[in-house]
């Protein structure tokens, strides 16, 4: 199931809206912070705290681990000097 911009449920035609998903999983990874999901409360990023003291390295590694973590292949993490990330990783098939 596929997720708009805002993290909600996308709908067509009356039903789930269904996809390719692994862009979603990687942003949900992303924003969580540790503790938000209830069910993998030690699962998140939380690249939100790395803005604030801009540790791109740090915020590299945490990316790699929580990804791998969940079951990607990360073949690179690039974050530039302003902080735009560059993400390259899958889940294989």
């Amino acid at each position: 199931m596929l997720l708009d911009e805002n993290f909600e449920l996308q709908f067509s035609d009356g039903d789930f809206t269904v996809g390719e998903s692994t862009y979603e999983h990687q942003k949900t990874l992303l924003f969580a912070d540790k503790g938000e999901m209830k069910l993998f409360p030690k699962n998140g990023v939380g690249a939100r705290r790395y803005l604030e003291h801009a540790a791109p390295e740090e915020l590299a590694r945490e990316i790699r681990q929580e990804f791998f973590a969940d079951g990607m292949t990360v073949n690179h993490v690039k974050i530039d000097e302003n902080l735009e990330i560059d993400i390259d990783a899958d889940y294989g098939d």
